[in-house]
């Protein structure tokens, strides 16, 4: 659950937004200006923002280049524009994203959740990496927040790349150190089990980086 503060003058789309955030489990603090919003952060302060760029009193980039001031929390923008520059303006003064009305509220709350995911803390004792995180005292892998299925071997393989990132292991060290010196299986079982976690992690699979003659290792910055 999330505190998430709606900055949007219009009543009704106040009111849509707030409700799809609701369903999502977030709780929704409304503004129908920029002052209010203001002083709403001021003293409560928020996990996420989303901001209406047209409002009376302050426009939406002066109430997010104020507001950056004072939280790094992540704001999205709402728009009746699509103008390149309106977006270079929001981003310049801190926005992180950006809707054009008319949008899905099902997408804006995907939105949320996304950046909401990005920049909330690992917690304690986990494991992360880009957009894969492990959870040892849990034995759970979650992909971009989601979790996913690794068999045993798979996990602990995943896992102790993951914690040591940059260093290269033959395939002979990864099978004495995951499977256990008495292992009497051949090396190729550490390939297919890299394959098959390459294929899980999608696009994240890059992480995992084969060096030929060498063995792998677990690159963060690729």
């Amino acid at each position: 659950m999330a505190d998430i503060l709606i900055v949007e003058d219009e009543q009704a789309m106040q009111d849509i937004i707030a409700a799809f955030l609701r369903k999502g489990g977030h709780r929704c603090f409304p503004a129908g200006d920029g002052v209010e919003a203001l002083l709403l952060l001021r003293h409560h302060p928020m996990d996420l923002m989303i901001l209406d760029v047209m409002m009376p009193q302050l426009d939406g980039f002066s109430v997010c280049k104020l507001a950056r001031e004072m939280s790094q929390m992540p704001i999205v923008m709402l728009t009746a524009k699509g103008e390149e520059e309106d977006k270079l303006k929001g981003y310049a003064y801190g926005a992180d994203d950006y809707m054009t009305k008319p949008f899905s509220p099902r997408v804006l709350l995907a939105k949320v959740n996304a950046l909401l995911r990005r920049t909330s803390p690992a917690p304690a004792g986990s494991l992360q990496a880009g957009k894969i995180l492990l959870q040892p005292n849990a034995h759970k892998a979650y992909l971009e927040g989601q979790e996913i299925s690794l068999t045993h071997k798979e996990y602990a393989l995943l896992a102790f790349l993951m914690a040591n990132p940059g260093q290269v292991f033959s395939r002979e060290q990864l099978l004495n150190r995951v499977w256990g010196y008495d292992f009497q299986g051949s090396t190729r079982t550490v390939d297919t089990h890299i394959k098959t976690l390459r294929q899980k992690l999608g696009e994240e699979g890059k992480h995992i980086v084969t060096l030929i003659r060498s063995g792998y290792k677990f690159e963060v910055e690729l």
